[in-house]
């Protein structure tokens, strides 16, 4: 069987995995900062980053492959997962898997699905329980697109997808009060796999 395809330069994905069975990534604070840390040191230079959201046993990341680095894109999230997943296991104690294999990746062909996946990428810890309110879950890259203060998120871009910083404030809200079920199904349905 052929391994999954090269992530392609030029083009925006939706890439999520989760804990094998189910089990945590991130137990602790200091786990969110650290994955962060490494994927500013093993993607930034590859992707640009448009939104994410880590929660407690998955994560969700949405970004755009910067042209001209041939098969390194895939590498790159490669080497960010294992090294992840080996400092995480020793910290815990644990060895084998962290991660399910392959992480998952979807390729995002429009703009209005790619605001669609950023709604729903943000309003994950709603959804899954983990927050009250979406706005308020640390680990998610909403508060720092509504924020001022410096970021290496696309910001500037993602916010003029939505029409500016009051227009995406507005879609997320209106957002949060129903997920029309096939947009759900759509986006857990998908097997591609990086």
């Amino acid at each position: 069987m052929a391994g999954p395809k090269a992530l392609v330069g030029g083009a925006l994905y939706h890439i999520y995995n989760k804990g094998v069975d189910g089990r945590q990534l991130f137990c602790k604070e200091r786990n969110y900062v650290y994955f962060l840390r490494l994927y500013a040191r093993h993607v930034s230079e590859i992707a640009m980053t448009y939104a994410y959201c880590l929660l407690p046993n998955h994560f969700h990341l949405l970004v755009g492959i910067r042209p001209g680095h041939g098969r390194r894109p895939s590498q790159a999230f490669s080497n960010l997962f294992n090294a992840y997943a080996k400092a995480f296991n020793q910290a815990q104690g644990r060895s084998g898997n962290l991660f399910e294999h392959p992480s998952r990746r979807r390729e995002i062909h429009s703009d209005e699905y790619a605001m669609q996946v950023v709604l729903y990428i943000h309003r994950n810890p709603e959804r899954h329980g983990v927050a009250r309110d979406f706005r308020h879950w640390p680990h998610s890259s909403y508060p720092t697109l509504v924020a001022n203060g410096d970021t290496r998120l696309e910001r500037e871009e993602i916010l003029s997808w939505f029409g500016g910083r009051d227009s995406f404030v507005k879609a997320h809200l209106g957002y949060r009060r129903g997920l029309l079920e096939s947009e759900t199904v759509s986006l857990h349905s998908e097997r591609d796999r990086t």
